[in-house]
């Protein structure tokens, strides 16, 4: 069975969760990252003109988790950006990443919310039965 990367939000009371799913763990990381995008704004409309580079670190792959997207939460905030690709790569329990994105123009994405923060609440990363992996959590809106 050939696992699809894809992510998807899940309802949770007055937050969103976000769900990635993929063939690696990379790649379900890289898919929560667009599903934390795909809360604010329409993927479609955001760019992937500049690129920046992320680190984190964390004893586990579910805390790591919730680091790599509070990461991405943080250079969106400081930066006045929005992300739309990611390339992840996992070595134990580190992470680097690069994320490609362009400068929030509030006319043309039209962020629906703002992202405070990921958090633990149904926070699960784990390797599926069909071999593909699942990472999510809620985050704060």
């Amino acid at each position: 069975m050939t696992v699809t990367a894809h992510w998807e939000h899940f309802p949770h009371q007055a937050d969103i969760g976000v769900r990635g799913l993929g063939a690696t763990l990379e790649q379900a990381y890289e898919q929560a990252a667009l599903a934390l995008t795909a809360v604010i704004t329409d993927l479609a409309d955001v760019a992937p003109e500049e690129m920046i580079r992320l680190s984190c670190e964390a004893p586990d792959a579910e805390l790591l988790l919730v680091d790599w997207l509070n990461s991405l939460i943080y250079e969106m905030v400081t930066r006045n950006m929005l992300f739309s690709r990611f390339e992840v790569h996992l070595e134990g329990n580190r992470l680097t990443a690069q994320a490609w994105g362009e400068a929030l123009d509030v006319a043309r994405h039209h962020p629906a919310v703002e992202v405070k923060g990921a958090t633990y609440t149904a926070l699960k990363v784990a390797q599926q039965p069909d071999g593909g992996w699942l990472a999510q959590c809620v985050v704060d809106v």
